[in-house]
């Protein structure tokens, strides 16, 4: 074995894993690739994946790890920030598949969960039993409880519930060699508990001495614990980073959920005096004090889908204080607040005051918190806010003097940072502006982080309070803890991996902090001409980069992204995974022409293109842009098959066709062309829209056109491919809804096609040209004020979007840009300010309601429901996914059942359990197909159903 070159034995590993795990197993580039960083400063590729489905697979792995001599890593949803789950091991990825409730106990407030489980999907099985999981770090959505206890994490209420470890009763512990055991009470019985027990004796007098007073503390090994009346050992894994061993499972004590909760939320001139005024605040028993500054709300502004939430705030305070109550009534969380009031004045606390009671309002105020750390990265700068100093934790009274510390020590450094956190528990995340690729910015990054160091020492603080020690900072812990309790820790490293197989180089033996940083010493990114402009991003590497790997886009159940992930579970299948294999050219890891590679081509395979990134991810990471720019590389080196070209041009195929519309549908229904399309890849199953005899543009120019409230005002309406060809009635609706508004419809002769199609497919040069056809076309009529109209979002906010980016230096493009609305959008503007002149029927149908991605992505409105509530119909929204047609996606023989997959996550179920008497509406053509081809239900366009409530 030990003649055997490193990539031999590998390789030897892979096979001996892939004969025998039932999971998934990668040592191919990309895969380690994509594990080799996690939302920290650090990268390191692994020496592989496996992804265990069960139990037994844990435990082969670890044995089979063992005899090749090769080191274990485990991992969850890779959000860690210092490193955690970064190393040169064998990954184990645990979030896949084995994240279910094994067993809920609810009498007793326990339950036992598979380590994989998101700590956000957890709590929503219990809700309904009114229990939930006390600690609530901000990455719950995606935070999986093995990396929440294996950090010692909390959150917002960690002054009600604790740190992560205080809440463990128990845990499945798998060892060396894949033995296993369940780790409890200090009365069971076996090896580690004796070791365990003899340990605890020989250090107890040097833990109670020597280990630091501050209770929140997540730096180090969990030593406090040992000092418990009742010692239990699983408690141990807590801060352990997956360095004792692998926990498949926790037993965790459970707590009830509020009944009521509020919030008062204190607006202060200068973070100071906030800082000051929390321990007098925490006199008056409150669950939560959260802090937001300026850096952040400003740049909350400057975010069009968190900018609406900012309505708490009535200035431009230097630092808000959000202090929440619990209660049993709402009138007792009201009198707690005006308690809290009275006592502000008294003492002569000096700050505006603003209240939250409602659910709405107190959801847009932990919106706005909780996205803290994406809306800092979203700073479009090669100076960004970097984990190093991020997670110091000092005792509340020592928290105004700390700030003021850190704030001149920032200053004196020459940079700036971003603060928020839980002042309730003097645990501040702060971020500093630092730019990693210079050689400066990696000695600026050190120097923060020693002299921070100091200040933490000097108050009575650790490092960590909830993010953990990982490749950031556990090069600190002998200095923090002093040699002796050091070397105790180091100790107890033994007691449960006496081979140092788990984890290697965190908590303890931690390398040198500029160690495998990202961006390595001299980086020099490659020089790559794009397609699109990139300008707003600082290029196409600075797009990349703005991916910080925090993982939001993994989280499930909620939201549009990422629908790829939501359906396979896979890394590869991310957001973050794309961004980062994009960041890997840049950076060297991958050859410049990659972005021509098939092997590229499988990360960016399965993105739908829904653009939901461009508003989900708070830091505005554009994988849809990513994907168009990649497939026009890859295109130029690989050309386009015919299928590409099919669905491309599907404009002209679509416009030639409708001459004989009768004859055309014959033969595309035919058996000669189904057997044609099958060999190109495009699924038979699916069933193809038939050309209308009658097409839109025929119908218009026939139309006697209604004067009765037609005023002077003039639209144009964007008759895209589908209403023109196939659903004529969109468009008569359309037009029948602007005529009774008192518009004069316009439609523009001669326009082209929007580009959608050939966009999706990377022919952007052809796309271009039809851009400047249009806008040529339209900008006569935008510069004259007069709006442009169209019902379906992936071509009216092609205008918005892509023309910016295909014609970045015409104004013509940016005026049509300005003046392109979505029909239901435009009408609900106009009934905003009560110059909507139609008559609503006093009436309306049941309505389940499923809005097109774009639409909710880039308008960021709920404009469709909205305008059908005020129609007089009863409107549900569907509040699911994307529906997983995306254009020409769902056709594709390779993706059909992907797309199926995506639809069944939500979208599907929920229509199913609506009524036989309900409609449903859509927004866009890839939905309806999508709906009707899988629930055998028909459906309406949106303007369909608003022109039926017309009176």
């Amino acid at each position: 074995m030990a003649d055997l070159s490193k990539d031999s034995l590998y390789k030897d590993l892979e096979s001996s894993l892939e004969k025998k795990i039932s999971g998934d197993v990668y040592f191919d580039r990309i895969s380690k690739t994509l594990y080799s960083t996690d939302a920290g400063n650090y990268q390191i590729q692994p020496v592989g994946i496996v992804v265990p489905k069960n139990y037994e697979d844990i435990a082969l792995s670890l044995e089979i790890a063992s005899n090749f001599g090769v080191t274990i890593l485990p991992r969850g949803s890779g959000s860690s920030l210092a490193g955690q789950c970064v190393g040169h091991s064998l990954i184990l990825d645990l979030s896949k598949y084995l994240n279910k409730i094994v067993e809920l106990d609810i009498k007793e407030k326990r339950v036992r969960v598979q380590s994989g489980m998101y700590l956000e999907n957890l709590n929503r099985e219990l809700k309904n039993h009114g229990l939930m999981f006390g600690p609530d770090p901000s990455s719950a959505k995606i935070a999986t409880i093995g990396g929440v206890v294996g950090n010692n994490a909390t959150g917002a209420h960690s002054i009600l519930y604790g740190m992560a470890g205080d809440n463990v009763e128990s845990c499945n512990l798998y060892l060396r060699g894949g033995e296993s055991f369940e780790l409890s009470d200090a009365n069971t019985s076996n090896e580690i508990n004796s070791k365990l027990k003899l340990f605890r004796d020989n250090h107890a007098n040097l833990i109670e001495n020597n280990y630091p007073k501050h209770w929140r503390r997540a730096s180090g090994y969990s030593l406090n614990y040992l000092l418990e009346s009742e010692f239990n050992p699983a408690k141990l894994l807590a801060g352990a980073e997956g360095t004792l061993g692998l926990a498949a499972d926790f037993t965790l004590s459970l707590v009830e959920k509020p009944n009521h909760t509020g919030l008062v939320i204190l607006q202060f001139n200068k973070m100071f005096s906030a800082m000051e005024a929390v321990p007098k605040i925490l006199e008056y028993s409150p669950s939560a004090i959260e802090l937001i500054d300026k850096y952040l709300t400003d740049l909350t502004r400057s975010n069009p889908s968190f900018s609406k939430l900012l309505s708490f705030i009535d200035s431009e305070p230097e630092a808000i204080l959000v202090v929440e109550f619990y209660g049993d009534t709402e009138n007792e969380i009201k009198s707690k607040a005006s308690n809290l009031k009275s006592n502000l004045i008294a003492n002569n606390i000096k700050c505006d005051i603003q209240y939250a009671f409602s659910k709405n309002d107190q959801d847009n105020v932990w919106s706005v918190r909780r996205a803290g750390l994406g809306l800092l990265m979203s700073k479009r700068d090669e100076h960004k806010p970097i984990p190093c100093i991020e997670d110091v934790s000092v005792p509340v009274d020592q928290l105004a003097s700390y700030t003021q510390d850190i704030t001149e020590l920032i200053e004196r450094l020459g940079t700036r940072a971003g603060f928020y956190g839980h002042a309730s528990a003097g645990c501040l995340h702060i971020r500093p502006l630092v730019n990693l690729k210079s050689n400066s910015g990696r000695e600026l990054m050190q120097e923060l982080t020693d002299e921070t160091f100091k200040l933490a020492l000097k108050y009575g603080g650790v490092m960590s309070g909830e993010h953990g020690d990982g490749l950031q900072r556990s090069y600190l812990n002998e200095k923090l803890f002093g040699s002796d309790l050091y070397g105790a820790m180091k100790e107890l490293k033994s007691i449960f991996d006496p081979e140092g197989i788990f984890n290697p180089g965190k908590v303890v033996d931690g390398p040198a902090i500029l160690n495998d940083l990202r961006f390595r010493e001299n980086y020099s990114p490659p020089r790559i001409d794009t397609y699109l402009d990139w300008s707003s991003d600082n290029g196409l590497e600075g797009a990349a980069q703005m991916c910080s790997g925090q993982g939001v886009c993994r989280k499930l159940g909620e939201g549009i992204m990422c629908p790829s992930y939501m359906a396979t579970k896979n890394e590869i299948d991310t957001t973050r995974a794309r961004a980062n294999i994009l960041r890997s050219v840049f950076s060297g890891e991958f050859e410049k022409d990659s972005l021509e590679s098939s092997e590229m081509h499988k990360v960016f395979d399965l993105c739908l293109s829904c653009k939901a990134c461009k508003s989900e991810c708070p830091s505005r990471v554009d994988i849809a842009k990513m994907k168009l720019e990649f497939m026009a590389h890859y295109h130029a080196e690989n050309g386009f098959s015919i299928r590409d070209k099919l669905f491309g041009y599907s404009h002209y195929i679509g416009k030639y066709s409708s001459i004989f519309p009768s004859l055309s549908n014959a033969l595309q229904n035919s058996s000669l062309t189904k057997f044609f399309l099958s060999k190109i890849g495009i699924s038979t199953t699916r069933s193809l829209p038939n050309l209308t005899k009658n097409n839109f543009t025929n119908w218009f120019k026939n139309k006697s056109h209604s004067t009765a409230n037609i005023a002077l005002n003039k639209v144009v309406y964007f008759h895209d491919t589908w209403t023109s060809y196939y659903h004529p009635e969109i468009g008569q609706s359309a037009v029948r809804l602007l005529e009774e508004a008192g518009f004069e419809v316009i439609l523009v002769p001669n326009r082209a096609c929007c580009g959608r199609p050939m966009l999706s497919k990377g022919m952007i040069n052809q796309a271009r040209n039809l851009a400047v056809t249009n806008v040529n076309l339209l900008a006569p009529y935008a510069k004259n004020n007069i709006p442009i109209i169209g019902t379906e979002p992936s071509c009216i906010l092609t205008f918005r979007d892509e023309y910016l980016d295909l014609l970045p230096t015409n104004e013509d493009a940016l005026k049509i840009s300005e003046n392109s609305y979505m029909l239901d959008e435009f009408l609900l503007n106009l009934h905003s300010i009560d110059e909507l002149n139609i008559e609503w029927k006093n009436e309306g149908p049941k309505v389940f309601y499923h809005e097109h991605c774009h639409q909710r992505s880039l308008i960021n409105e709920r404009s469709g429901v909205e305008l059908l509530s005020h129609s007089g119909c009863m409107v549900q929204e569907s509040k699911a996914g994307c529906c997983g047609m995306a254009g020409s996606f769902g056709y594709e023989s390779e993706h059909y059942e992907i797309s199926k997959q995506i639809a069944e996550d939500r979208l599907l179920p929920a229509i199913r359990r609506t009524s036989e008497d309900t409609i449903i509406a859509v927004s866009g053509v890839s939905c309806r197909h999508q709906i009707e081809d899988f629930s055998q239900k028909k459906t309406k366009h949106i303007a369909q159903v608003l022109a039926d409530q017309i009176r």
